[in-house]
């Protein structure tokens, strides 16, 4: 299996939006294991660096927010040829529907759905024929909860925006989405610890898995997601069974 990997991404260029972290710094990681060239870029250029030191293969960085419009069209134009598109960069905002004050609304949006399709529009005339593209959603879209429904609301239009390329982009490119559940990420950080291994423990143990995921294995999925040439239009749960626990 390694070797069908090897031969799919060997010398291939994969774009990572959202690789200056968690499962976007681990798909780089195996993307790169696996003989890719890669493109990593967020709005944080410390990070970036940081994480292309660390990893020994080809890698390069550029600071890019997905927000910008202009600046992203910029940086696409200097890609080059892209095989692999990524778009792991993400945000989250909770709050009960009554409560959640919409710049936070919109901001969210404008990061996890706008960005994200800014960012597919400026780099599709740079991807090969035959390439992937691979967008990130979120459990919440399917399996709602109470304090999150706008997150919820947003990650579904993400697999709307998924489904509906997958379709549009027939012949050019494949398009899939990665649906994680909780993941055990820097995303956590700024909480206490004893806080964070109580959520996890929490959450995990209600999981049919028993544990919360690790950002290694939402990177097998995507790896997947690029190299399956008969999988498109598709929305990947690597959940820990959330969508059907009791």
């Amino acid at each position: 299996m390694r070797a069908i990997l090897e031969d799919a991404l060997n010398r291939k260029h994969v774009v990572i939006v959202g690789g200056g972290s968690g499962m976007g710094k681990a798909t780089a990681e195996l993307a790169v294991g696996l003989g890719a060239r890669v493109t990593l870029a967020s709005r944080n250029q410390e990070k970036l660096h940081a994480v292309a030191s660390a990893i020994d293969g080809d890698v390069s960085v550029a600071a890019v927010d997905m927000t910008d419009e202009a600046r992203v069209k910029a940086w696409a134009a200097g890609l080059g040829q892209v095989d692999h598109l990524v778009i792991s960069a993400s945000s989250a905002a909770h709050g009960a529907f009554s409560d959640l004050p919409t710049g936070d609304l919109r901001a969210m949006l404008e990061a996890k759905f706008i960005g994200p399709y800014v960012t597919v529009r400026e780099v599709l005339p740079y991807l090969s024929e035959g390439g992937s593209i691979s967008l990130f959603s979120g459990v919440l879209s399917r399996r709602p909860s109470a304090g999150a429904t706008g997150l919820g609301s947003v990650n579904a239009a993400v697999e709307a925006l998924a489904k509906g390329l997958a379709q549009e982009l027939s012949g050019k490119a494949r398009v899939n989405c990665i649906s994680p559940g909780m993941v055990a990420t820097e995303a956590y950080a700024d909480m206490p610890e004893e806080a964070r291994e109580g959520m996890y423990a929490q959450v995990g143990g209600s999981l049919p898995v028993g544990r919360v995921g690790q950002a290694h294995e939402i990177a097998q999925a995507v790896i997947m997601a690029m190299t399956n040439g008969f999988l498109t239009g598709s929305v990947l749960d690597v959940d820990g069974g959330h969508l059907v626990r009791g």
